[in-house]
């Protein structure tokens, strides 16, 4: 006797039309199936009867009426969740057969973060295309917070930089490459610059540039003035532009926290200069996020061997 998934798999094989998935994603959007009929073009008639059909086809209840209109259940969250990545993949598919079809070899789309950016990125991008002269590279740059849940949805490849800490575990794969420590800057002619000593009752003089709320080390810095039993810097610039930050930094008296790769060119060429303060928080492991090997393409796959390498290199 076939078991309840069995059953399910073999509708949505042999029933399910991408259209319905599209009514679905759109209905979520939206908030009511009349908006949604409106967007794909069909009659709300034509639109309750398709979702009728999806939850008679998956045995569940995908969306409950309210007086606001409908909003998806915990199954039709699901199953929204899932048909966003179907579509990004049709996207990606289309979009890499359109590279092939202009001469490329194939196409990677590669969320960054900081940590990522000083040498491990650039340097496997480099070997990419010394291998692959005609592959398609886009890079995207963000915070984990943006990146992953782009990277669970389709939108991007993989993640390259500091891993989450405790999010996204369970839906993605996490290799480490190395561990990353994090600096504190300012400008070369900061007052705390070249001062043999600093202690944080210094350091809380100045103005901070610092992440969003939102990311693993801003509350790292938060708890860490809670901990001192100060309050936080009288100033706060939050930023995570890169360049944006170097240049607030060489113009103001201001300080600002950087993993240490990615400081250390800045401070060699003497553009920075790095704060005789140990950073008590912030370490954390750096590596590579994907949906599984065989989420990629030949050309993301042929990319996270370079990562791989790369980072092996490095070490």
């Amino acid at each position: 006797m076939a078991s309840p998934q069995s059953r399910i798999v073999e509708r949505a094989l042999t029933r399910l039309k991408l259209r319905q998935l599209r009514l679905l994603v759109a209905v979520g959007r939206h908030g009511n199936i009349r908006n949604a009929a409106q967007e794909l073009g069909i009659s709300q008639p034509a639109a309750t009867k398709m979702i009728q059909d999806l939850e008679l086809d998956f045995e569940v209840e995908l969306l409950r009426r309210t007086n606001r209109g409908v909003i998806p259940t915990v199954s039709g969250e699901a199953l929204i969740r899932h048909g966003k990545l179907i579509f990004a993949q049709v996207s990606n598919a289309a979009q890499e057969l359109d590279d092939l079809n202009e001469g490329s070899s194939g196409r990677v789309v590669i969320g960054t973060l900081l940590a990522a950016s000083p040498s491990l990125l650039p340097v496997a991008v480099a070997r990419l295309l010394a291998e692959r002269p005609n592959v398609a590279i886009k890079i995207v740059e963000g915070t984990n917070e943006i990146l992953m849940p782009a990277l669970i949805s389709g939108e991007i490849d993989m993640v390259v930089g500091r891993l989450p800490v405790y999010r996204h575990r369970s839906t993605v794969v996490q290799e480490k490459f190395f561990d990353e420590r994090v600096v504190m800057v300012a400008g070369p002619d900061h007052a705390l610059a070249g001062k043999p000593v600093v202690t944080p009752d210094e350091i809380n003089e100045f103005g901070w540039i610092l992440p969003p709320n939102e990311t693993t080390l801003r509350r790292q810095v938060d708890q860490f003035f809670i901990r001192q039993g100060k309050s936080a810097p009288k100033l706060t610039i939050e930023s995570v532009s890169f360049l944006t930050n170097r240049a607030l930094l060489r113009r103001n008296e201001v300080l600002g926290l950087m993993p240490a790769d990615v400081a250390a060119l800045d401070v060699a060429a003497g553009l920075l200069a790095q704060i005789n303060w140990t950073v008590p928080f912030g370490a954390g492991p750096v590596g590579v996020s994907h949906r599984g090997e065989d989420s990629l393409s030949p050309a993301g796959m042929a990319f996270l061997d370079l990562l791989r390498s790369t980072a092996q290199q490095r070490e």
